[in-house]
């Protein structure tokens, strides 16, 4: 079989093949790079490529491999980083010409972790400037493989063009105000958000240290099982990292949900939000059922403070992590970045406190929830798919970014951990995405339930014509 074939095929079922020495890593990893050198040009998707250190790796994949020393369930797949994950002696920029040539001397744990289950890495995935929201001026965005005229996301834009494209079979993304949940939604991939403290986050550049949450972006909810699997679990070097054991996120995946209740805020969820997303809502709510699920009405606390709170929150601990380069080299920030950096160094102390303090009140309020039901149902975002010119629009816009990130931004207040999955097109044929919430550390049922779902759906397999 020719690694030319096989670049939409989900990267457990690459692994299959791989550990069943069907085909090569040496051979897929070369056909990957072969599409990387034809597709990316017009796509952007990757800040640097790693062709050198990804055949090295392959080529040890392959002699363990045949030796049948399986190190892991993606042992000898190509995956691709977000380019804030520090790799030894790679490039590694955050999306900021700032940081063009810092070239870390270790790997940030995920990267380790990765590397030590026999992941193959292709290269590094470009992003929004420091993971906020705009790429930097100089910085050519990631174009969607769907449609060019229609937003690739933020700020995982660069892993979800790839992951989208064929240009790698998973990718890591990072989730601050929604960064994991709104380019998967616009790629149609599978993205989860784990619970904070789930993935370590040392050895990564930082947007704000409480907010910040690492996990895959992958073709389907099986695959990102398996990403998360590798990542996950405590860390010496990161104390936030949670001491929960990390479960098998690929045990019982084809059980069924005859026990799950699945709630609903249909104000919450329904309320301004546009004919597609409506529509894909009705649709997964329907699958839901139709897998046994029971479907109950819930009350979401009120979510205006997290959404008002979110920015300031967001701002002050990003001038903190910016504070050795800003404002020192202001003049190398773009405007979005600097004139959010500059609004978290102006918050008082005072106020900031009345932040914090209002967080954990609806923290708490949040996870009540679960008292009763063992995931929600909420959509990514308002919109469906906008286009570029929407989406500027959106953002320009009084309370436009609050809009944005209306049904994102809440659950990276409360750590709770989210999936993301396809879950229709648009008439111009651009993805729609649901989204799925649990209460904190139970990554292992939105697997199971984005399987399910997936089983019935075929969303995730379709793909765009590169």
């Amino acid at each position: 079989m020719s690694g030319d074939d096989l670049h939409y095929l989900e990267a457990t079922e690459l692994a299959k093949l791989l550990h069943a020495r069907k085909v090569s890593p040496v051979e897929v990893a070369e056909a990957m790079l072969r599409r990387i050198a034809a597709l990316d040009p017009r796509l952007h998707a990757y800040a640097t490529i790693t062709p050198e250190l990804a055949l090295e790796q392959a080529r040890r994949a392959e002699e363990r491999i045949m030796r049948r020393q399986i190190l892991g369930p993606l042992h000898g797949v190509p995956i691709a980083l977000k380019d804030l994950c520090f790799t030894r002696g790679v490039p590694t920029a955050a999306g900021m010409p700032l940081h063009r040539d810092f070239r870390p001397a270790f790997d940030g744990t995920v990267v380790t972790r990765l590397r030590d289950a026999g992941a193959v890495l292709l290269g590094k995935l470009q992003l929004t400037e420091g993971a906020l929201v705009v790429h930097h001026p100089s910085v050519p965005p990631p174009v969607n493989p769907w449609h060019p005229e229609h937003w690739s996301g933020a700020s995982s834009s660069g892993s979800g063009v790839a992951t989208a494209a064929g240009l790698c079979f998973a990718s890591l993304g990072s989730d601050t105000g929604g960064s994991i949940r709104f380019p998967s939604a616009a790629n149609g991939v599978t993205g989860l958000k784990p619970t904070w403290g789930r993935v370590s986050r040392y050895g990564a550049f930082e947007l704000a240290a409480s907010l910040d949450h690492f996990g895959p972006m992958c073709r389907s909810a099986a695959d990102a099982g398996a990403v998360l699997g590798i990542i996950a679990g405590a860390d010496p070097n990161d104390p936030t990292a949670s001491r929960e054991p990390v479960p098998d996120y690929l045990a019982g995946l084809d059980s069924d949900l005859r026990t799950l209740r699945v709630g609903i805020d249909e104000h919450f969820s329904g309320t301004d939000v546009d004919a597609p997303t409506a529509q894909a809502m009705r649709d997964a709510l329907a699958v839901l059922r139709a897998l046994g699920a029971s479907v109950r009405t819930v009350a979401f606390p009120d979510t205006g403070h997290a959404l008002a709170d979110w920015g300031p929150n967001c701002a002050v601990e990003a001038a903190v992590a910016h504070e050795r380069t800003y404002p020192a080299s202001k003049a190398a920030y773009g405007p979005a970045l600097a004139g959010f950096l500059d609004d978290g160094r102006k918050l008082p102390g005072m106020e900031y406190q009345r932040i914090l303090v209002r967080r954990r009140d609806f923290a708490g309020r949040f996870a009540a929830l679960f008292d009763d039901v063992d995931l929600l149902l909420v959509p990514v975002q308002p919109f469906a798919s906008p286009t570029i010119e929407q989406l500027d629009a959106t953002i320009a816009a009084p309370e436009g970014l609050a809009a944005l990130i209306r049904f994102t931004a809440p659950f990276d207040m409360s750590g709770h951990p989210t999936i993301t999955l396809p879950a229709g097109f648009t008439t111009r044929g651009t993805p729609v995405a649901i989204q799925l919430v649990a209460g904190h550390w139970r990554e292992q049922l939105l697997v199971r339930a984005g399987r399910a779902f997936q089983r019935e759906t075929a969303w995730h397999r379709r793909h765009p014509a590169h």
